[in-house]
C-alpha cells in the first residue's frame, strides 16, 4: 500500500508567483500512483492567496482546513474557515472560489480533485480563461475579450 505522512512535508514555492499569491505546495497524487485524482497540501503565509478567484469547468474540488483560519471567497459570500472545516466546489460558476490568508499565522489546507485533461479554468475578476491540455507547451491563458469567431483566419 502506498502512503505518505503529511505531518512535516517539504513545501516547494514557485519563484514566478507574484507577491500576494505565494504559497508552498506539496503534491501527493502521482507519488502515490493516482492517475485520475490529485491531492495537494498548501501552506499560505500571512497576506498570501492560493490562486486568483476562479472556477473549473472539468473538475470538482475540495478543501480541508488543517491549520489556521483562511478566508474563503465564493459567489455567495466571503468569510473565515476554521480548522477541520471542509468545503466543496462544484464545476462551473457556482463553484468559484479563492482561499487567502488574512491572518498573522500560517495556514495549511489540503485540496483534492479529479484531474481531467483537457479542461478549462475561468478567472472572473481578470476576465481570463486558462486551457489545460496535459501538455504544457499546448496550454493557453487568454483574455476572454480576445475571443474570435470559429472560422476566423480560415
Amino acid at each position: 500500500m502506498r502512503r505518505v505522512n503529511i505531518a512535516n512535508p517539504e513545501f516547494t514555492y514557485d519563484a514566478e508567483d507574484p507577491d500576494g499569491f505565494r504559497s508552498g505546495m506539496a503534491r501527493f497524487g502521482k507519488d502515490l500512483g493516482a492517475e485520475q485524482t490529485g491531492t495537494t497540501l498548501y501552506e499560505l503565509p500571512p497576506g498570501q492567496a492560493l490562486c486568483p478567484y476562479h472556477y473549473e469547468y472539468g473538475e470538482e474540488e475540495w478543501v480541508l482546513v488543517l491549520e489556521g483560519r483562511p478566508t474563503l471567497r465564493t459567489p455567495e459570500k466571503t468569510g473565515p474557515l476554521e480548522p477541520f472545516d471542509l468545503a466543496f466546489f462544484p464545476k462551473g460558476p457556482a463553484g468559484a472560489h479563492q482561499l487567502r490568508n488574512d491572518t498573522d499565522a500560517p495556514v495549511r489546507v489540503l485540496m483534492w480533485s479529479n484531474v481531467l485533461h483537457p479542461t478549462v479554468t475561468a478567472y472572473p475578476d481578470s476576465g481570463k480563461v486558462g486551457v489545460w491540455t496535459g501538455d504544457e507547451a499546448e496550454d493557453l491563458m487568454v483574455e476572454r475579450s480576445s475571443g474570435v469567431e470559429y472560422f476566423h483566419g480560415e
